[in-house]
C-alpha cells in the first residue's frame, strides 16, 4: 500500500471535530424538554425553565402569516439578508423604541435571536480575541463567542450589588486581546437593568478604550417600577461604528417559535455577517419574515396586556422565594425571570442529601417535587437557580408552594 494511503490502526477515529464537541448543551432547552417529558409522561412536573411567554401570539399577527402562506411569492427564494420591507420596518421600529437612527441596509433579519448572536461574534471576532460578559450570562453567548474562535471573561456581579457589573470591574479585565463588550439590559437570567447614568458610563468607557459593543435588547419592552429601557447606543451616539444590536419579536410579541431577530450594525458589518447566512441558512422563512413585519409595524398593545400578568408573577414569585429561609431573591425590573440566591442551602440536608451546588440541589428538587428550575452552573458560578415566571398564574402559584414546602426543610 503506498505511505499516502496507509491508515494508522492504533490512532483513534474522531467522528465528531473538537470544535463542536467543546459546546455544551443548552442548559434552558434541556432543562424545558426533560420537564415537558416528564409531563407527557403523566408526572405533574412545573416548568421554571424556559424563557417563552405563555400567551398565543396576537391574532393580527397570525392572520398575516395566513395570508403570506397564500402568496404564491412567498413560497420562494428571497433576499438573504431579510425582505426589504422588514428590513426597513426594523429600521423604522428601532428609531421609534429607541430613538436610534439606522438605515434597512445596517439591518439583517436572522432565523431569531441566537443566529443573530453567533453571527455577530463571527463576523467580529479572530481566534483569540477576548469577549468581556458581564456573569451572570443566557448560556448561549460564551458558546457563541468559543465556536466564533473567540475567548469569553466572564466579569461577575453577584447580588450585592444587583447583578450589574461596574466600569471598574470592566477595566480589571480589559487586556490587549480584548475586542467586544457583551451588554445586556434587561438582562437573561437576572432581570437586572442598567440606569441610564450606568449605561452611559459603562458606553463612554467602551468607546474611550476603542472596543466594540454588541448588546442583546430583545427584552426592551419588558421593565418594571417605572425604570426605564436605555439603549447603549442612543446613550452613547459615538459607539455607532464599533455597535451591534441584537433583537428579535420573540419576547415582545409571544413569537418564540416563528424564529425571527435581527441584528444591526455598520454596513460592512451586516454585509459580512448577510454572506455567513447566505451560505448557512439562506433567507429566513418568508412567512415568518411577513408575520416579523406585522408585528413590528403594529401596535404594542400586546406586549403592554402580557406586562401586567408578568408583573403580577414577579412579584408573587419574589414574595415567596425571599420567605424561604436561606433563599436570596433580588427584584428583578426586567425580562421575566427571578435568579434566586440559594447558597446558603447548600450542604444543608434535603430530603437525606446534602447538595454541594446548584445542579445537585435542581436535580434533587425535580426528583422530589416535580419542579424544574435552572441552576446558576447554567449562567456562570454555582449557587443561584433561575425561574422564569412567563408561565400561568396556577402553575406559578403550585410551583412555588411546592418549592416553600421543599426548601423549607433544609436543617
Amino acid at each position: 500500500m503506498p505511505a499516502e494511503l496507509r491508515v494508522d490502526a492504533a490512532a483513534p477515529a474522531r467522528r465528531i471535530s473538537a470544535r463542536i464537541a467543546a459546546i455544551a448543551e443548552s442548559a434552558t432547552l434541556a432543562v424545558d424538554a426533560k420537564a415537558k417529558a416528564l409531563k407527557a409522561a403523566g408526572r405533574p412536573v412545573i416548568g421554571f425553565g424556559a424563557g417563552e411567554p405563555d400567551f398565543p401570539t396576537p391574532d393580527y399577527i397570525v392572520q398575516a402569516a395566513i395570508e403570506a402562506a397564500r402568496q404564491p411569492k412567498n413560497h420562494r427564494y428571497s433576499p438573504a439578508a431579510g425582505l426589504p420591507e422588514l428590513r426597513s420596518a426594523v429600521a423604522e421600529k428601532t428609531l421609534r423604541d429607541s430613538g436610534y437612527r439606522v438605515t434597512a441596509d445596517q439591518v439583517l433579519v436572522t432565523n431569531g435571536g441566537k443566529q443573530a448572536v453567533y453571527e455577530s461574534f463571527a463576523t467580529l471576532l479572530d481566534p483569540g480575541d477576548e469577549v468581556l460578559v458581564p456573569t451572570p450570562f443566557w448560556t448561549t453567548y460564551p458558546e457563541a463567542i468559543r465556536l466564533a474562535g473567540g475567548v469569553p471573561v466572564e466579569v461577575f456581579a453577584g447580588p450585592e450589588q444587583g447583578y450589574l457589573v461596574t466600569v471598574e470591574q470592566l477595566e480589571a479585565a480589559r487586556t490587549p486581546r480584548t475586542k467586544v463588550l457583551l451588554f445586556v439590559s434587561p438582562s437573561n437570567p437576572t432581570g437586572a437593568v442598567y440606569s441610564p447614568e450606568q449605561t452611559r458610563e459603562i458606553g463612554q468607557w467602551a468607546a474611550a478604550t476603542g472596543l466594540w459593543v454588541v448588546t442583546d435588547e430583545i427584552y426592551e419592552h419588558l421593565t418594571y417600577d417605572g425604570v426605564p429601557f436605555t439603549s447603549i447606543a442612543t446613550a452613547v451616539p459615538e459607539l455607532a461604528d464599533r455597535m451591534v444590536i441584537l433583537n428579535g419579536v420573540a419576547k415582545t410579541y409571544a413569537m418564540t417559535g416563528w424564529r425571527v431577530g435581527w441584528m444591526i450594525g455598520p454596513t460592512d458589518v451586516i454585509k459580512a455577517a448577510a454572506n455567513l447566512q447566505s451560505h448557512a441558512t439562506s433567507n429566513v422563512a418568508n412567512v415568518s419574515q411577513r408575520a416579523a413585519l406585522a408585528a413590528v409595524a403594529g401596535p404594542l398593545t400586546a406586549v403592554d396586556e402580557m406586562k401586567v400578568a408578568f408583573d403580577r408573577r414577579r412579584q408573587a414569585v419574589v414574595a415567596a422565594l425571599n420567605a424561604i429561609p436561606g433563599v436570596d431573591c433580588p427584584t428583578p425590573h426586567g425580562a421575566f425571570y427571578a435568579y434566586a440566591d440559594v447558597r446558603a442551602l447548600l450542604g444543608k440536608e434535603l430530603a437525606g442529601v446534602r447538595p454541594a451546588t446548584s445542579a445537585e440541589l435542581a436535580a434533587l428538587i425535580l426528583d422530589k417535587v416535580e419542579v424544574a428550575v435552572v441552576p446558576g452552573e447554567a449562567f456562570g458560578p454555582s449557587g443561584y437557580l433561575r425561574l422564569s415566571y412567563a408561565l400561568g398564574d396556577a402553575d406559578l402559584a403550585e410551583g412555588v408552594s411546592r418549592l416553600q414546602d421543599f426548601l423549607g426543610q433544609a436543617r
